[in-house]
């Protein structure tokens, strides 16, 4: 009888360590294996713009300005800058966005100020704020619309999703990393979270966020 009871409990150990195991996977607390575009026969998207014209296209810049801001290791908490751009040591999602397009040559700040003061029917704000309208992700799901190249949301047609793309989720957003997983869908470079253990995470799958849209900046 004894000896039956310790073969249940250690059975209930092992099946408790599986769903444990399950769930720090499931949210990327194990790394997941990373693929990359020549593992699937991918090319990659080279962008035919270089607007700050430092001789990197502009894809492989915001790609690029993404991961050296997400190496500063920003901590996830929401406020305001006089500055506009965060200057400290936190952020927000919105933040990796503005900060990656920044590095290749595009001011969100002033374009999307810009696109609001001249087009303010197509956005919902009562006040119009320069230093805080661009970190909001419902402003730059507008902007992105009128002012980006719109791409397929199908998560199955791997090839037409590139590291330097921006996803845009409900209430979140990143950038698409060049690091894919077992199936060729890409990870995302994002800040969602204070416990977030990654910034480069496996999240277009899985029923993490709700995906809305898909864009290319050039």
């Amino acid at each position: 009888m004894r000896s039956c009871q310790k073969t249940v409990f250690s059975l209930l150990v092992l099946f408790l360590l599986l769903i444990a195991v399950y769930v720090l996977y499931y949210f990327n607390y194990i790394p997941h294996r990373k693929y990359t575009n020549a593992d699937f026969g991918i090319e990659t998207y080279i962008s035919a713009y270089d607007r700050d014209n430092d001789g990197t296209d502009d894809q492989t810049d915001i790609l690029k300005s993404a991961r050296e801001y997400t190496k500063t290791k920003p901590h996830y908490k929401s406020k305001y800058y006089q500055t506009g751009y965060p200057d400290d040591e936190y952020g927000v999602c919105t933040d990796v966005v503005a900060f990656a397009m920044l590095g290749a040559g595009y001011d969100l700040m002033e374009l999307v100020n810009e696109d609001i003061k001249n087009n303010p029917q197509m956005y919902n704000i009562d006040v119009i704020d320069k230093n805080i309208d661009f970190r909001r992700v419902d402003n730059l799901e507008v902007f992105l619309e009128r002012n980006a190249i719109k791409l397929t949301d199908d998560l199955s047609q791997t090839e037409q999703w590139q590291g330097g793309d921006i996803v845009v989720f409900k209430q979140h957003i990143g950038i698409v990393s060049d690091k894919r997983n077992k199936n060729g869908v890409p990870f995302v470079i994002h800040n969602a979270y204070p416990l977030q253990r990654s910034y480069e995470e496996d999240i277009l799958t899985g029923g993490f966020y709700e995906l809305v849209a898909h864009y290319r900046v050039s």
